[in-house]
């Protein structure tokens, strides 16, 4: 079976990424596009797929099967409702929504049409995560996880020159600002990695650096419900030249480093210490394509899809309401002069989360 494949909201990540993997992916073909935008539907890939600014005629799409959902946070649920009662699958972006109220509405929705949904935490298919599952039994009894996953995003940003709509810095579009778009992704590998998933989690929250209404930076510390401790340093306050994503898993007998493996392609490095240093080989697709098939696999229904969204959902809470009990003093506000001096020091194109 061939699963033909919408992608809604064609912006960056979408057009770089999501697009590039899935026409890549053998029993998958993109017959759709839709992005309410005219200029990133004529920028985007997959010259043979529709091109639609109207949902309802993007969802009619003849052998649509599946789509994945990279609109912003807020519009999540009006996309993936519209979908699941169209009957078909949905791939959906972290964070599930903007806010709580709207994830457990979108969930429910594809669980009353009964179809497939599954969220985009593309960290879990890097192949340096799964080889470190794998290495888990070798560090003995595990007792923390750290991640530092952090990037620049000043509030004009853009991925390469043109003119950008940058919603990541707008709460009403996000629904925050560092925590919420980068934090999922610590919290599900977490999970993923372990077996088990944080059920205790506190956040403090930054705005030391940008001068926009959200956080540019956050601390976030929790437990698994075995007693691991989970602790991750996100933000949108650390230039891309710094050294700025890192992945460690700590146990009684050893400890896993992964280096720059937290990222949309397959680099990166892994090492294992016990307690000398040995670099450990991975190989295996970049973390998009690996989803993808994973996804298309499980649409055609030649494999399970083995991440269930009520347990998405659940950590999707969790984050939020961490953050709602979160404050940013008010003199913590940047001043334009910090900004100036940090801008100058990020003088490449970042590498982005989506």
């Amino acid at each position: 079976m061939t699963v033909g494949w919408g992608v809604a909201g064609c912006g960056w990540v979408a057009r770089d990424h999501a697009l590039p993997a899935l026409l890549a992916t053998p029993g998958a073909r993109v017959v759709a596009l839709h992005d309410r935008d005219p200029a990133a539907l004529a920028r985007a890939g997959a010259p043979d797929a529709a091109r639609c600014t109207d949902l309802a005629a993007f969802l009619a799409t003849r052998g649509l099967d599946a789509v994945y959902v990279a609109v912003p946070n807020a519009a999540h649920r009006e996309v993936v409702e519209a979908a699941a009662a169209a009957g078909t699958a949905v791939l959906c972006e972290k964070p599930l929504a903007a806010g709580t109220a709207d994830a457990e509405a979108l969930v429910a929705a594809a669980d009353r049409a009964g179809v497939l949904l599954g969220t985009a935490f593309d960290q879990r298919w890097h192949p340096a995560h799964v080889r470190l599952r794998e290495l888990l039994p070798e560090l003995g009894t595990v007792t923390a996880v750290r991640v530092v996953y952090c990037c620049w995003l000043p509030a004009d940003w853009t991925p390469d020159g043109r003119p950008h709509d940058n919603w990541r810095v707008d709460p009403a579009r996000a629904g925050g600002g560092a925590a919420i778009d980068l934090a999922p992704h610590g919290l599900d590998l977490a999970g993923v990695l372990l077996g088990e998933d944080v059920v205790e989690l506190t956040a403090t929250l930054q705005t030391r650096v940008h001068g926009y209404a959200v956080d540019d930076g956050a601390l976030l510390h929790g437990r698994t419900a075995g007693g691991v401790l989970v602790d991750l340093h996100v933000a949108y306050n650390t230039p891309d030249a710094l050294p700025r994503r890192r992945l460690e898993v700590v146990g009684t007998r050893g400890l896993a480093v992964a280096v720059d493996t937290m990222g949309q392609t397959a680099g990166g490095t892994l090492t294992l210490y016990r307690p000398d240093p040995v670099d450990v080989p991975f190989g295996g697709e970049a973390p998009f394509a690996a989803q993808f098939a994973a996804f298309t696999a499980a649409v055609a229904g030649t494999a399970p899809w083995p991440h269930p969204a009520a347990r998405d959902l659940a950590l999707h809470r969790l984050l939020v309401e961490s953050l709602g009990r979160a404050s940013v003093p008010a003199d913590a506000r940047a001043l334009p002069t910090v900004v100036g001096r940090a801008r100058a020091s990020a003088d490449h194109t970042p590498e982005r989360t989506p």
